[in-house]
């Protein structure tokens, strides 16, 4: 089959590669009709390479056609139409049955201290062949893939696998009190999505800020308030706070993570960790503060004292500094982690079978063959021609 493989920084293929078959009783194949391009993606690309093996199959966001089912698989038949989610769970563990899917027991990757494996997303989630590929096997056959109705197009459901829950567990950790105000930084697909789902469920001050014009023009046609990063500088905060009564709001999603422009010092950590052998560019990595920290530091400042914030942007570094003084004295709620997938679909699907009221049919911006990846990954990366959301169809 073909898929996308990693081979260095910057450096993704379509490769042929072997088909994956049936390795357990439970195990299903699924023939990948649609999958994204997930900014998470964009790590992989950039700067997790040291926990990457050259020839890795990426991606994380896939549905399509079962195949195959192995034995043991009762729920699921050959034809059947899935979403399959970016988290390996279960669904049977204790971690699971508490709805910490992205914690499950059976797939946490215990060497490296990490929770559930993820798909095609490097050693320290389990190195899982990932869903930028023609066929995916699927574990876990009777409780992992999300069925979905035939008839509507795969926009409809694709969104399942990682943007929605991750967008929709933001909001929900986000807390926003009755009436209360809410700032989203980073208006890419989770956060753009994050938008959506606010107004969904009845937040009425909502706050966008990015640097792309194009990503700004598409939150404010769906009535968010927008801020332009590059055009306020330094004054963003204070108009931030002007906006929301000169306190702050009450909830900030930082759906930036690593990747936050802002500091140079971390910019050139990151690239030097680039170029060191990736033994030791793994040990900085796990060792050291290499992230970007400036939309987190950002949502510490601009948050109102006693606010939430919600952190979906992933970080990478396991000595990042953070103003902990500040924090205590604002007495902030942090929360943050990777999306509890089945957590969510009970409210998310009512949303997709039932008219399209978070807009995901237009969601995606660009949709191109699996064989146009590799530049795909490039245009993304760089914020060109407007990319958004991707679609690769294989």
């Amino acid at each position: 089959m073909k898929a996308l493989t990693w081979h260095g920084r910057r450096d993704v293929r379509v490769d042929t590669v072997a088909d994956p078959g049936i390795t357990d009783p439970t195990d299903v194949v699924v023939r990948i009709t649609s999958t994204g391009l997930c900014g998470s993606d964009l790590h992989l690309y950039e700067v997790l390479g040291p926990f990457l093996d050259e020839g890795d199959i990426l991606g994380h966001e896939p549905m399509g056609i079962v195949e195959e089912v192995g034995p043991g698989v009762t729920e699921l038949r050959a034809g059947d139409r899935v979403v399959v989610p970016f988290t390996v769970s279960c669904g049977t563990c204790a971690m699971c049955g508490t709805g910490l899917h992205s914690q499950c027991e059976t797939t946490q990757v215990r060497e490296q201290g990490t929770g559930a494996s993820l798909f095609g997303y490097t050693k320290l989630y389990g190195q899982v062949p990932g869903g930028q590929a023609e066929y995916l096997r699927v574990p876990f056959g009777n409780t992992l893939p999300i069925k979905v109705p035939e008839g509507p197009a795969d926009d409809r459901f694709v969104y399942l696998s990682d943007v929605l829950p991750t967008a929709w567990q933001a909001v929900a950790y986000a807390d926003v009190p009755p009436g209360g105000s809410l700032v989203v930084l980073g208006l890419g697909p989770i956060g753009d999505m994050a938008c959506r789902i606010a107004r969904h469920r009845g937040v009425e001050t909502i706050i966008g800020v990015d640097l792309v014009p194009e990503r700004l023009a598409r939150a404010a046609e769906r009535g968010v308030d927008t801020l332009d990063l590059r055009a306020l500088g330094s004054g963003l905060a204070e108009e931030i706070r002007a906006r929301t009564g000169g306190r702050g709001p009450d909830s900030v999603i930082d759906a930036v993570g690593m990747e936050a422009h802002g500091s140079r010092v971390a910019e050139g950590a990151q690239k030097l960790t680039g170029l060191l052998p990736d033994a030791l560019a793994a040990k900085v990595m796990t060792t050291a503060g290499v992230d970007r920290l400036h939309a987190l530091r950002l949502a510490i400042d601009i948050v109102r004292r006693g606010g939430t914030i919600s952190v979906s942007g992933v970080y990478g570094g396991m000595a990042d500094p953070l103003p902990m003084l500040t924090m205590f004295d604002k007495q902030i709620q942090l929360r943050m982690g990777q999306a509890n997938v089945h957590r969510w679909v009970p409210d998310i699907l009512p949303l997709l079978t039932d008219g399209d009221p978070l807009g995901v049919d237009g969601f995606a911006t660009h949709r191109v063959p699996l064989a146009e990846a590799p530049d795909a990954y490039e245009m993304f990366q760089k914020k060109q021609d407007g990319a958004v959301k991707v679609l690769f169809q294989p």
